[in-house]
């Protein structure tokens, strides 16, 4: 058998195994043995062990339970909730203005957790009822909630980006800095969507009651702290990060150490939110330790199988096909794979081919990084499986249906395409925020 057709027969096992339902890493990791073994007989065991000491000697993974514990302290000790508070009384009088400020609120949670699920429960058990019962319209407000929670993998401190660093061997700050950009952009074709259709469709998202907009200056002041916070934290942690004072592991103590601080402050660091939250950042975080380790030992086995030159062959050599007609077909592909399959298991699956064969094409992996991520967040809300579509259906409250879910997320979906298709046209959109930080 040559090694492209053990290299196929890998990606198929591997592929049967997952839609059994098996762990992502347990199915990646033990196809991965089972080829080495077979192939390079007991000599092979090296390959775990190696992938192991990498997962133990990379510094910038300490960052990944960090980031992870600052989210959930901040979720746990409701400091979400004052945000959407505050939205709510800043944003009302506009039309559409609640599910503006929904924007918003994700936009400031992606930025103090990195995970999209986290969004998710926080709009769907937050803001989707408050908005419903104003009266907006329940189609648009679940594509709301969908679209904005998206957003957690690509603005930083994205945890999906930690990932991708340690697989494509790239800097973890650069992929932070190269998704601001385009994050901050894609969150501001929402509004703008949805302020343009509120105005055009203003029973779509009725502005709030005279009685309920009369809020005095002062306490519009005092909510306006609420929003202040987590902005604090958050510059508390990247500001010295892109400064140059402290490192991106020191970076991101600081992020945990400051979270943590201000819920004792607010007096809402109870033991049972301190409990909470150390047991997630801890299985979240062994979850993607071991998800690392079984990528990195599949990675290998195709490495020494030689499948990343057989594929550039066959797309380069025997079809024909240009460089960017190929990283289109590799988008097309995440796309397809998103429809059952979430952004780890994703990413592990196809890195060990997709990466080197961008390298060799020539093209930046910083950039790539961000067009896999937005990639997969479109892949996220794309049925008849997007992983999005699922979590909402599991929160949403019982008159918002399947359909309704479905429909919802088109109009968000062309306007994640149309954020993709600029960031590949316009590569500077994703580069030119780390070449100018990292330049100096």
């Amino acid at each position: 058998m040559s090694y492209e057709m053990i290299a196929l027969f890998m990606f198929a096992s591997m592929m049967l195994m997952l839609a059994t339902g098996q762990r992502v890493f347990g199915a990646i990791g033990a196809v991965a043995s089972v080829s080495a073994l077979l192939l390079w007989g007991t000599g092979s065991s090296d390959l775990p062990f190696s992938a192991v000491m990498k997962v133990m000697k990379w510094y910038p993974l300490l960052t990944l339970p960090m980031f992870i514990f600052m989210g959930y302290v901040l979720s746990e000790s409701k400091i979400a909730d004052d945000l959407y508070k505050m939205f709510h009384v800043w944003m009302g009088p506009v039309p559409g203005g609640l599910a503006i400020g929904t924007i918003g609120l994700m936009v400031l949670v992606s930025a103090m957790n990195g995970l999209s699920v986290a969004g998710m429960a926080i709009g769907a058990t937050i803001a989707l009822p408050e908005l419903l019962r104003r009266g907006y319209d329940k189609r648009m407000v679940t594509g709301v909630v969908q679209a904005g929670s998206s957003l957690g993998i690509l603005v930083p401190p994205s945890v999906v980006l930690v990932l991708y660093a340690m697989i494509a061997r790239q800097p973890v700050g650069q992929l932070w800095l190269a998704g601001v950009f385009p994050g901050l952009m894609m969150a501001a074709m929402f509004i703008i969507y949805i302020a343009v259709r509120c105005r055009l469709q203003p029973h779509l998202g009725p502005v709030l009651p005279k009685e309920e907009r009369t809020v005095p200056m002062a306490e519009k002041i005092k909510l306006l702290g609420a929003g202040i916070l987590p902005v604090g934290i958050f510059a508390a942690m990247i500001v010295p990060f892109i400064s140059g004072y402290t490192s991106l592991v020191e970076s991101s103590a600081v992020g945990a150490m400051t979270a943590f601080l201000a819920a004792v402050v607010k007096g809402r660091m109870t033991r049972e939110v301190f409990e909470v939250s150390v047991r997630q950042t801890l299985a979240i975080s062994c979850m993607f330790m071991w998800i690392i380790v079984a990528a990195l030992g599949f990675g290998a086995v195709f490495d020494g199988l030689g499948a990343v030159r057989a594929i550039d062959d066959l797309f380069t050599e025997q079809l024909g096909l240009n460089p960017w007609m190929i990283l289109i077909l590799m988008q097309l592909s995440f796309l397809l794979m998103g429809t059952f399959l979430d952004d780890t298991a994703m990413l592990v699956i196809v890195a060990p081919l997709y990466v080197p064969l961008v390298k060799i094409l020539g093209f930046d992996l910083i950039w790539y990084g961000v067009l896999y991520t937005i990639t997969t967040q479109i892949a996220y809300m794309t049925p008849p499986f997007g992983y999005n579509l699922f979590l909402m259906r599991a929160m949403a409250p019982p008159e918002i249906s399947l359909k309704d879910i479905y429909t919802s997320i088109i109009p968000f979906v062309m306007v994640m395409i149309l954020a993709l298709t600029l960031v590949m046209i316009f590569p500077q959109i994703a580069l030119w925020l780390p070449q100018t930080i990292y330049a100096r």
